[in-house]
């Protein structure tokens, strides 16, 4: 599980590194997760919805790679409320 935050916007990925290719992926950037908004209240709904695409992919378990952001405010309530939907890191 790949974290990626710009200044407008957040993107998750699900990689398979094995065989360099992306599972799944989801980003504030549609519709109904954020409206192009980074704030810590997207960032709760997308981690919601990135372990939901997930789980529906057959993943139940994840590495958390937060691309070098600090584990604080937006990137910690984005991997709480994928963990409380049922991911695990």
């Amino acid at each position: 599980m790949s974290v990626f935050i710009s200044n407008k916007n957040i993107y998750v990925q699900f990689i398979d590194d094995e065989q360099a290719v992306t599972l799944t992926a989801a980003s504030t950037v549609e519709k109904g997760i954020g409206g192009s908004s980074a704030n810590q209240e997207a960032a709760v709904k997308l981690g919601k919805v990135a372990a939901e695409r997930a789980t529906e992919k057959g993943i139940s378990q994840v590495v958390f790679d937060r691309g070098g952001f600090s584990y604080e405010g937006r990137v910690k309530a984005l991997a709480d409320s994928a963990r409380e939907a049922g991911l695990k890191f």
